[in-house]
This record gives C-alpha cells, structure tokens and sequence, in this order.
C-alpha cells in the first residue's frame, strides 16, 4: 500500500548566468529558461534526470508533471523529506519538439560536471539509462545490470534506478524502483550519521592553541 502524499512544487535553483545564457545547442531556441536545478542544493543527495518536463500548464499555471509526481512518491515512501533531495537534469532546458538528442547532451555536459563540482554531493541517484550513461560517459551503461549497486565516481557513490516515466508505464516496475529508493535512504541516513559524528567529535576535540 503507497504512502499518501502531495506532490509538491520544488523551488528552482537559479542558473549561473552562463547557463542562463547558454546557445550551445539547438534547445536553446525551445527554451523559455533554463532549468538548473530545483530543491534543496545544500543536501547530499543528487538525483539525476535525463531533461525538464513540463512544468507549467496552458494557462502558464505551475504543476508537478508525472515523472516528479512518480518520483517524490517513491521517495516519500522511502523515507525522505522534501528538502532532503535535489533534482537536476543532463540537459538544463526543456525540449519542445525532436531534437539532437546527443549534441544537446554534449553540449549540457559541461554545466553538470561544474553543477556537481559545486555541490559535492557524496550521492548520486541516475533515474533512467540516459542519465547514468550520460555521467558515467559510458553508451553501453544500462539500469537494469547496475541496479542494487555502487560505483565511486569524482568523490560520489553512484546508483541508479528505472526512470519514473517509464515506472509510470510499466507500474509493475514500482516494486523494483521503491527497492531502489530505499537503498539509496539508507546509505544517505549511513552518511548524514558518520557526518554528525565527525561534527561532534570536532566539537568536543577542538583544536589546542599553539604557544607564541
């Protein structure tokens, strides 16, 4: 039985100016801004999508679409709080129609790696294969065979899950993707205690003064 929960719309984060005012790629002509990031960029926990869904009706009203409902479901069932998690994308801006998909994502590369260079994250969660093939620089990376593991990459610990669209249409996939979210709450909670720890043992053990 799912856990009852509101989705809710995460703050956005607002981009560097040069991401703002990237023409890198074709989607810069889709755009009508750039989305760096939304939720809270001072947690520990990146998740990592493959691009921004809609995130605003017709009449320009703002809403959660499927793929970040799907996702804060799973994560409120795992335990988390909303301002335990930051949402990011391989690429910053929405695409409106096809596109080349591999230059935009080359393109993006670039903003990700100085995103997470910033943030340093000691966790990353990749929802779907573009994602986690996209970071890991690797087209032959797949979900389903790194599933229930963790790789170190750039001082992170990396897992992945099944993207919450496709979780969406396939929901016998929920089982699997809550699995998932589960472990990754787990090795966060491990993290956010040894953080803690290391805190107060600086706290009690402050360092002693040298003499002049």
């Amino acid at each position: 039985m799912r856990v009852a929960f509101e989705p809710i719309i995460f703050p956005e984060e607002r981009p560097p100016e040069h991401a703002a005012l990237c023409d890198r790629c074709e989607l810069s002509g889709h755009r009508n801004r750039v989305v760096w990031g939304e939720g809270n960029p001072g947690t520990s926990l990146v998740v990592l999508l493959d691009n921004p869904g809609a995130r605003e009706n017709r009449e320009g009203v703002p809403f959660v679409c499927g793929t970040r409902e799907t996702l804060q479901q799973a994560a409120a069932e795992a335990g988390f709080r909303p301002d335990e998690l930051y949402v990011t994308y391989v690429v910053k801006c929405r695409p409106r129609k096809a596109y080349d998909k591999p230059a935009a994502r080359r393109a993006c590369s670039a903003h990700l790696s100085f995103q997470l260079m910033r943030m340093r994250p000691k966790l990353l969660f990749c929802l779907g294969n573009v994602a986690l093939q996209s970071f890991l620089g690797d087209p032959e990376a797949e979900v389903k065979t790194m599933r229930g593991s963790w790789i170190e990459r750039a001082g992170m610990a990396v897992a992945a899950s099944y993207h919450p669209l496709a979780v969406r249409r396939r929901p016998v996939l929920y089982a699997h993707f809550l699995e998932d979210w589960r472990r990754v709450a787990a090795r966060y909670r491990a993290e956010t205690a040894a953080g803690s720890l290391a805190q107060a043992g600086k706290a009690d053990n402050p360092p002693s003064r040298q003499p002049y």
